[in-house]
């Protein structure tokens, strides 16, 4: 019983010193925060604009890569983000398409209400466009989007966005009959890889993407014209403009300010050339306005030991929470017949919900950041230690519990004395499985700002850089070892020495 307080003594310890270290961030958290979709040209932009607010002596952040339109969208409403570069035709056709709107002062009039407000155009327009590899598109005499009806044995490979986009896949088939069926979804990066190795046909692409001239793609025309225009424009609060007139005049300075080709090339030096998002957005500053900014350079152990705080963060968190309510909850499911059943089959079906998802519907209720993660992965480490636990019970012999009985201990104390002690070795066994899954499930927390070692990972798969890829993997799967590494400790101390299996 002593090794168990101390255990329990730890817990609660590790619990106040993180919730002290997340009261000390939220204290530190910047004025102006700046967020950006997961595609380079979007991180580019959102680097713009915090070098820009920064140049007004004010302090911001920028939460890059955070999915999606929709996630991007909920984040500025919610006030989880100030500021983030957005396209005139996705507000449009995406967040709006039951009012199809098709000008500026229209949109604007749509965001207002939502306490929004649009900049003026930053100067281009990067519309939307299918692309094929030129030697294949010319063999096939393909050139315009309606050629592609000939030939529906293509392989189709869409970004999973433009999927299910009203200005995407569905609407692009049914305004041009396209009859194709082998149509796959795929991250944008990986699209063009696909397409170069063969394995697709026909990928969705932005105009302004370096690798199309990279990869020399052949874009085909479309000659419906069911492509809206995407000019580019900021999206931002306007509680937060009124609070900080000099950072919204600082980050207007983009209007206008960048062609379709400034754009491009701008892309191809990060994406091509391996040049930073931060290098790139600065030099354009300095050569467009003349605005000289300094770039913080992390070394590599400086970014490592972020992450790694970050990713424990999540981790320790969530399953303190998970262990503090799972156990009571596989307890309950040994006493409780009916009630227990109810029990395993609801935390069950929480583990069948993909985890990209239920991170999104976390959204709603605790923006973006690091409380929806947490509470995502708090809920997928349920089941392994609800289950352990109510296994562990259940084989606790009957006959020992009756010699407990006969004794005339209360069911309490045979609760704490007799079969947590016995089923201890299953109980650990539960929360050991879950904090290895907690630990690669979190690293889809980048995706929503959460940080942790997803988020190199995510730059390495966008920028095609394995040595981003494994500065995340990597540490994510040694610190797997050493938490099952520090299970395997615990274990030695808290189960009874006649019940280890060594």
């Amino acid at each position: 019983m002593r090794a168990q307080a101390k255990i329990v003594a730890i817990c609660v310890l590790s619990g106040l010193l993180l919730g002290i270290t997340s009261s000390a961030m939220a204290q530190s958290e910047p004025v102006s925060r700046v967020g950006s979709k997961k595609f380079t040209e979007s991180v580019i932009l959102g680097e713009m604009v915090r070098l820009l607010i920064q140049s007004t002596d004010s302090s911001a952040t920028h939460r890059e890569q955070l999915g999606g339109t929709r996630v991007l969208w909920e984040a500025v409403s919610g006030g989880d983000i100030d500021i983030y570069p957005e396209y005139s035709g996705t507000i449009d056709q995406e967040l709006f398409s039951e009012r199809r709107l098709d000008t500026l002062g229209a949109l604007r009039e749509a965001v207002d209400p939502q306490g929004l407000a649009l900049t003026r155009p930053l100067g281009f327009n990067n519309t939307y466009a299918m692309a094929m590899r030129n030697k294949h598109a010319a063999r096939l005499g393909i050139e315009k989007i309606s050629d592609l009806r000939a030939h529906p044995d293509l392989v189709f490979g869409l970004t999973n966005e433009f999927m299910d986009r009203e200005d995407g896949w569905p609407g692009l088939q049914n305004a041009y009959g396209l009859p194709h069926q082998k149509v796959r979804g795929m991250d944008h990066d990986l699209a063009y890889r696909g397409l170069e190795s063969g394995s697709v046909d026909v990928i969705d692409v932005y105009s302004t993407d370096a690798e199309i001239e990279y990869y020399d793609l052949a874009t085909l025309e479309d000659d419906r014209e069911f492509f809206p225009s995407y000019e580019a424009v900021l999206v931002y609060r306007t509680e937060w403009a009124q609070k900080h007139p000099d950072a919204l005049r600082a980050v207007e300075k983009l209007e206008g300010a960048i062609s379709s080709g400034e754009m491009s090339r701008l892309n191809e030096r990060v994406k091509i050339d391996g040049e930073s998002e931060t290098a790139v957005a600065a030099d354009f500053l300095q050569t467009a306005f003349g605005i000289q900014v300094e770039i913080d350079r992390e070394g590599l152990l400086e970014r490592l030991v972020k992450r790694t705080r970050e990713h424990l963060f999540m981790v320790l968190i969530s399953m303190l929470a998970a262990i503090v309510l799972a156990i009571p909850l596989g307890v309950a499911s040994s006493r409780w017949d009916r009630g227990g059943q109810v029990i395993l089959g609801a935390v069950g079906i929480l583990q069948t919900i993909p985890s990209l998802a239920l991170l999104v519907f976390m959204i709603p209720l605790f923006g973006i950041g690091t409380k929806p993660a947490i509470a995502a992965l708090f809920l997928y480490s349920l089941l392994p230690i609800v289950r352990n636990t109510y296994a562990g019970l259940e084989d606790v012999p009957d006959e020992l519990l009756e010699s407990a009985r006969a004794l005339g201990l209360p069911d309490g104390a045979i609760l704490r004395k007799v079969e947590l002690p016995l089923a201890m070795r299953s109980i650990l066994a539960g929360i050991k499985t879950s904090s290895v899954w907690n630990i690669g499930i979190a690293t889809l927390g980048a995706l929503i700002g959460a940080g942790g070692y997803g988020q190199p990972i995510l730059t390495g798969i966008r920028l095609d850089d394995m040595g981003l890829i494994l500065e995340g993997a990597l540490p994510a799967a040694g610190l797997a070892i050493a938490m099952q590494g520090l299970f395997e400790l615990v274990e030695r101390v808290a189960v009874p020495r006649g019940l280890r299996l060594d």
